[in-house]
């Protein structure tokens, strides 16, 4: 009997690739509140007055946005399909340009 190890050029599946999906979108959504919310000193205090703390506010909008999109992206027509490797250098991409964002901004 043989068994089938999924590699990393193999497509993965609908839900992995929609919530994949959806960390790249709600990381680099999430750079760009943290140049918002420091630039900004009314969005700053928006999220102050929403929750206490705008690092909390900032934290409940990522979820919620990660939670929501990968819900209707592993849903859509029937899901999303794309290898692990193109996964992969989705969500490292995401990370990376995040990181650049929020870099650039402090720099």
């Amino acid at each position: 009997m043989t068994t089938h190890q999924a590699g990393a050029a193999d497509t993965v599946s609908a839900k992995v690739t929609g919530y994949g999906i959806s960390y790249a979108v709600t990381s680099i959504l999430s750079a760009l509140l943290v140049v918002l919310k420091e630039s900004n000193e009314g969005v700053h205090g928006l999220m102050v007055a929403i929750t206490g703390h705008h690092w909390v506010t900032h934290g409940l909008l990522d979820v919620i946005v990660f939670v929501a999109l990968g819900a209707v992206l592993s849903r859509m027509g029937g899901g999303i399909r794309m290898t692990g490797n193109a996964l992969i250098a989705t969500v490292v991409g995401a990370t990376v340009i995040s990181g650049a964002i929020i870099a650039g901004y402090f720099i």
